[in-house]
Formats: C-alpha cells, sequence, structure tokens
C-alpha cells in the first residue's frame, strides 16, 4: 500500500473514514453517472490507505482542471487492516462505499475469488483495451474467474534498502550505496552489519525500526508463501517463511530493532528522531518517508540493494463498487490515474513504482535528491525486472498480519518465540478458520 502506499498516506485515521461511510450512506446508490445536480457537476469520492500520493502529485487537481465538472473528494486511513475492516462492513451492508475503493495487492485474490459481485466489471466501460498497458502479472491478479476485470493497477513494491547515511557515519560503518550492497549481499551480512551497528551506534538508535518489517521484506521474496498455486495454505510448513521467522528472532534477540510497529504514532515520529537506521523499503515508501522525516531529512537518507536478492512488497488496485453512485465516471478517473503519464509523475513525486510497462521505460534514469542523488528509476527496476511472481491467496494479508503480530508480541512483550507461533496460529485460525 501501496502496501501502504506511502508523503504517503498523509493519512485520516478509521474514525475519520467511518465518518465519511456514514454521510456516503445517505448519497450512496447503483444508478451509472448519475449527477449530483441539474448542472451536471458530479463529486466523485475516493477511499483509499496509505499513499497513493495523488493528492501530493497534484493529479486530482488537473483531473478537475480537465473536468470542470467534476470533484473529487479523498478518504484517507494509514492503516490497511483497519480500512480493510471498515470496507467490508460497508460491503456487507451495500452502503456507505466511495466510487473508487483502493484494494492491497494481498486482498486481491479475496476480491476476485470471494468478492467479484461486489465490484463493477470493468470490462462495461472498455478495461479490456487496457489490458497491454500493464505488466501481466499485475493485470491476471485483477482478473476474476469469468475474465472480470475488477480493479486497475497502480503501482507494485520492487524492494530496496533505505538508510540514514549520517547515523551509519557516526557508526564507523561505510555510507557508499555500492559498498553497503555488497557488503549486506546476504541477510546474514545485514545482521552482521547490524551487530556493528549496535556497538557504535549514536544514542538510541537501532539498526531498523522492526522485526516485523524485516518479515515482511524478507516474504516479499518468495514466490510461495502463504499459499501454493493450487490455493492450499502451507504457511505452517513452508521453509521460506521459517526463515524469514528465524532472521526475524535472531534481529530481536540480537537487541536490533527499536521496536516500533508500522504506522504507529511512535513510528513515525521516529523518522525525525534518527530511532533507526535502516528501513526495508519497498518503492512506495520512499514518499512515506519523504512525509513523516520533512525537508531535515533531504540528504540524510540513501538506497541501497536489498539483502538477498529482489522481492516485491505491496502494490494495489483501483476498483469501483457495484453500490458505487457514480460508476462510469469512477471509471474514467482510475483509467486517468493508472495511465502510464500518471504513473509516471506519481514515481516522481511519491516514489510509487509503476505497473504500467509505457511508465517502467519512462522513469529508468529517474534519481531523487532527497535520497542523496539515488538512482531510484535502476535500484527499484532492477528490483521489479527480478522480483519473483508471487502466488496470491484469499487471506494473504490476514496471515502476515498474524505472522507480524507474533513477531511484535516477542520483541515488545517478551514473549517467546515458540510461544508467539501458537498465537499466529491461533490468529489465523481465528480468521479464515
Amino acid at each position: 500500500m501501496p502496501t501502504a502506499r506511502a508523503a504517503k498516506r498523509a493519512a485520516f485515521r478509521l474514525g475519520a473514514v467511518v465518518l465519511a461511510g456514514a454521510l456516503l450512506a445517505a448519497c450512496g446508490g447503483s444508478s451509472d453517472g448519475a449527477s449530483d445536480s441539474a448542472n451536471g457537476k458530479v463529486t466523485i469520492t475516493v477511499d483509499l490507505f496509505g499513499s497513493f500520493g495523488y493528492k501530493e502529485a497534484g493529479l486530482y487537481a488537473e483531473y478537475e482542471r480537465l473536468h470542470p465538472n467534476v470533484t473529487i473528494k479523498q478518504t484517507d486511513t494509514e492503516d490497511e487492516a483497519d480500512y480493510w475492516r471498515s470496507l467490508q462492513t460497508r460491503l456487507a451492508g451495500g452502503a456507505g462505499l466511495a466510487d473508487v475503493q483502493g484494494v492491497e495487492v494481498g486482498r486481491i485474490a479475496s476480491v476476485t475469488q470471494q468478492q467479484a459481485d461486489k465490484f463493477e466489471d470493468l470490462r462495461k466501460y472498455g478495461a479490456d483495451a487496457l489490458k497491454g498497458q500493464f505488466a501481466e502479472a499485475k493485470w491476471a491478479a485483477a482478473t476474476g474467474r469469468n475474465g472480470e476485470v475488477l480493479g486497475l493497477g497502480t503501482d507494485v513494491g520492487p524492494e530496496a534498502m533505505c538508510y540514514r547515511t549520517d547515523l551509519l557515519k557516526q557508526a564507523g560503518l561505510p555510507t557508499d550505496r555500492e559498498v553497503l550492497s555488497k557488503r549486506w549481499a546476504t541477510w546474514d551480512g545485514y545482521l552482521e552489519l547490524g551487530r556493528q551497528y549496535k556497538a557504535k551506534a549514536p544514542s538510541k538508535s537501532a539498526w531498523l525500526d522492526s522485526v516485523g518489517s524485516l518479515f515482511s521484506i524478507m516474504i516479499g521474496q518468495e514466490e510461495e508463501r502463504y499459499y501454493d498455486d493450487s490455493g492450499a495454505l502451507i504457511w505452517e510448513t513452508n521453509p521460506a517463511i521459517e526463515n524469514a521467522w528465524n532472521a526475524s528472532i535472531e534481529a530481536s534477540e540480537a537487541g536490533l530493532s527499536a521496536k516500533l510497529d508500522q504506522w504507529s504514532p511512535q513510528w513515525n515520529q521516529a523518522f525525525s528522531a534518527g530511532s533507526f537506521a535502516t528501513l526495508p523499503c519497498p518503492a512506495w515508501m520512499l514518499g512515506y518517508i519523504k512525509g513523516q522525516a520533512g525537508e531535515t531529512g533531504k540528504g540524510k537518507w540513501d538506497i541501497a540493494a536489498l539483502p538477498g536478492g529482489a522481492g516485491n512488497w505491496g502494490g494495489s488496485y483501483l476498483a469501483v463498487p457495484r453500490a458505487a453512485k457514480h460508476k462510469k465516471e469512477a471509471y474514467e478517473l482510475i483509467k486517468w490515474l493508472t495511465a502510464p503519464e500518471q504513473q509516471s509523475k506519481i514515481f516522481a513525486k511519491q516514489g510509487n513504482f509503476p505497473s504500467a510497462t509505457a511508465a517502467i521505460a519512462q522513469i529508468a534514469d529517474a534519481t531523487d535528491p532527497y535520497f542523496s542523488g539515488a538512482p531510484i528509476g535502476r535500484i527499484f527496476g532492477e528490483a521489479a525486472e527480478a522480483a519473483p511472481v508471487q502466488v496470491l491467496g484469499v487471506h494473504d494479508q490476514n496471515v502476515a498480519q498474524q505472522i507480524t503480530n507474533a513477531l511484535s508480541e516477542v520483541e515488545r512483550k517478551g514473549t517467546k518465540p515458540d510461544k508467539a507461533w501458537e498465537n499466529a496460529k491461533k490468529g489465523v485460525k481465528n480468521i479464515i478458520g
């Protein structure tokens, strides 16, 4: 969102979204493109999570200039899990839904396999013609069993490692991105550098933000994670899950983590406080870092290749609920927002990596002065090209959330790893049976 998907997701709390949902319920309906008044003015409502970056990049304002009869109103929830729970409630009730709803990649299988009747088949509005615009895997993931097109892809989440050059320098570690990429070519190398950092770290600064983020980034390097390609749950016995879990436990036991739950207020404050030196970061995280660290962080951050090879964490879709009030107008908006030209603008402003193939080519040489001139087009482009095509399951995000919750118990509450793993198993069972 993503993913997230990150400045990001200068977001409102769930309460704001719930309030917006209540207000929208009063005007929700199923009419296709009904105008708000006799003069033909239309207000398109958009409900997102994290930081898609459309407002920040000026895209809403640009669209409104191009379409003087259109006004766009966005609500936003910082935490995707909160957003999804609220969305499920509103889908079940058939009211309170926005014209456009964001869907994180970890939820898209739930939409295509279980909720296709809740969302518009965008083929009705001509979406078939857009298929060649997107990476094949991105398009396929939002395609229903009967060929329905249930969302248009926004970004993908190729992974890298963001780091604070000033903090590494204070600890006597190298700051050059090419040197670091070699030093932490493996996760063992990354954890060893973390131990060296801890020995000489500035006061109140840890190596990474949380072991949950370490787990998430590592599992993003795998093709099969929580499900296999037959649709069977495999997370309890998958060696890749075990490996990422063990590395996260190792980082916790070595005291390398700042013990900050991602998206929490404390985590947000930590960006400007220098509470961690490295942050596993999918491309969409760049905008979030800029938003939280602010101008004082400019030039202090850099980006290097990810330990252990390429991976993907996050990425999202824009969908139109069947209960939306302005379906046709909503489709035209998401078609425009996900076009290559707009995806390139979002990348330039937020770092969200495009899923449109033409946009990927357009940003190949991009650099980012905020991140010390890092060649973000090359770094994330190479990661996107090498990242595995992941098997997506109905409850990917739910399983991931239970595991990261369990890791948080280990590092914040001192829960024994075996006990925390059992808690994760119980959590998954309670949610999905």
